[in-house]
């Protein structure tokens, strides 16, 4: 029988020889890793012991191996003690959690703001019931923003909103109660005096618009000048205009426009001015420069800008009748829901269904003139027979009901019971300066002409360069 050398292999087999030799690899690691970070810890204690005794002291091993498991304890307990720390630090309550401000979007009303901002409905009724000014807060616009103030305790201290850059309503909790109140703040502005100048190239909106005016103060231009201009029709390429206004600024930024001061417009080569001036009792108009008041009894157009479809007959053929019929007004065409404005004072005598005029209003302005504005799609709330309407008042919008082919409206005047040309016609005006205030107005109209001629003077010698 022969002699068998390996006896170790025959004992132990290859896989199991493999097996021992990792188990072995993994010992050395944490042989090599975790000793030296404790032979770390003993270096670094041990220095700071020596540097703490005396030359003649000597380290007892005991209290060396004491302290050194301590530390080594300590270097591996310190990652928890931070991460223990940071935790804390991220629960701590900042500034953010105190406020929340929502903005408004299609559909939301105050009470979805509410629910939003983490609050019961029950205490906004109990706002609402409470303090009628609140309600202010629920006339919301998309695009606003309404902020939510609350304490340590996350209750409600205030809801604010701006309305505008210089408007800003608040309802804030008062002292002690449970009861809120309501405040608003107005900011103030320094109001600087402007000027402009234009030439009417197509329309009047583009002139001012690239003038740089708004258009609020464009339609205010239009309205001062509109007892003498149609602007819808009398407008001609080359018409000029000069304007000296207010502009408000706050801190330092223009935030808006206010009143037309003075204003120059040239119409077919005839001039028409106009100063705004207010009076001892706080009465303001305009007036030309001498003085006459430009307002009329009646405005020219109940309709702002519309299109003249039909004009004063007395042989106009109908145009749903086929005949021959007097046609006793004039026509607007403008787009459905236009508003309709009350050509002077007056108290309404109608306000309903007139046969083929349709939804109608008619208006008696003292014992001569009577207006009547037929084809209307509805009439403006609080407008009804009996009430009292004031020049330029909107009454109604346009439409087309009763006889009628399309959205206008049909406007007549009526001067003693007899039909006239309401754009022939003229009319009666406002009275003029009061002789006690005639020196103050022509001091203050001599200085705004003299600005509006230095204006126009500077445009012509830019205009040649």
């Amino acid at each position: 029988m022969p002699i068998n050398n390996t006896p170790t292999q025959q004992r132990y087999p290859k896989r199991h020889l493999l097996a021992a030799s990792g188990i072995a690899a993994l010992l050395c690691l944490v042989l090599i890793v975790y000793p030296s970070r404790e032979v770390e810890a003993k270096k670094t204690f041990i220095s700071i012991e020596a540097e703490e005794q005396t030359p003649d002291a000597k380290v007892d091993a005991h209290e060396v191996n004491t302290v050194t498991q301590t530390s080594t304890v300590a270097a591996v307990s310190a990652p928890e003690v931070e991460l223990e720390t940071t935790k804390a630090e991220s629960e701590t309550p900042t500034e953010f959690e105190f406020q929340k401000a929502l903005t408004v979007n299609s559909g939301d009303t105050l009470s979805v703001l509410f629910v939003k901002a983490g609050l019961d409905n029950s205490l906004l009724h109990s706002i609402l019931s409470t303090n009628k000014e609140a309600k202010h807060f629920t006339h919301l616009k998309i695009g606003q923003v309404v902020t939510f103030e609350f304490d340590e305790s996350q209750a409600l201290q205030s809801v604010s909103s701006q309305l505008n850059p210089l408007e800003t309503i608040y309802l804030e909790k008062k002292a002690d109660t449970d009861s809120f109140s309501f405040r608003k703040d107005v900011a103030t502005t320094q109001t600087v005096e402007k000027s402009a100048q234009g030439v009417i190239k197509s329309a009047l909106f583009s002139a001012t618009k690239k003038a740089g005016l708004p258009y609020g103060l464009a339609l205010d231009m239009a309205n001062i000048f509109g007892y003498d201009i149609d602007f819808a029709q009398d407008l001609r390429t080359g018409d000029e205009f000069e304007l000296v206004y207010e502009e408000k600024v706050l801190d330092g930024q223009a935030i808006g426009t206010g009143n037309i001061l003075a204003a120059r417009f040239t119409n077919r080569g005839k001039e028409f001015t106009a100063v705004r001036y207010t009076d001892k009792q706080g009465n303001a108009s305009y007036y030309s420069a001498d003085g006459s008041s430009l307002r009329k009894a009646f405005i020219r157009t109940p309709v702002d800008f519309a299109r003249i479809s039909s004009r004063f007959s007395l042989g106009r053929k109908h145009p749903i009748l086929n005949k021959i019929r007097a046609h006793k007004g004039v026509d607007y065409a403008a787009p459905r829901g236009t508003p309709i404005k009350a050509a002077g004072d007056g108290r309404v005598t109608l306000a309903g269904r007139k046969g083929g005029y349709g939804n109608t209003i008619v208006i008696k302005h003292g014992q001569r003139y009577q207006t009547l504005y037929a084809h209307m799609q509805g009439f403006a709330k609080g407008v009804r027979a009996g009430s009292n309407v004031k020049q330029g008042q909107i009454i109604g919008y346009i439409g087309t009901t009763g006889l009628s082919t399309g959205p206008h409206l049909h406007y007549e005047f009526q001067v003693n019971g007899a039909h006239v040309d309401p754009l022939s016609q003229k009319l009666p005006t406002a009275d003029p300066i009061h002789a006690s205030e005639k020196q103050r107005f022509t001091e203050r109209s001599k200085t705004l002409l003299a600005t509006l001629d230095a204006n126009k003077d500077t445009q012509l010698a830019l205009n040649q360069e």
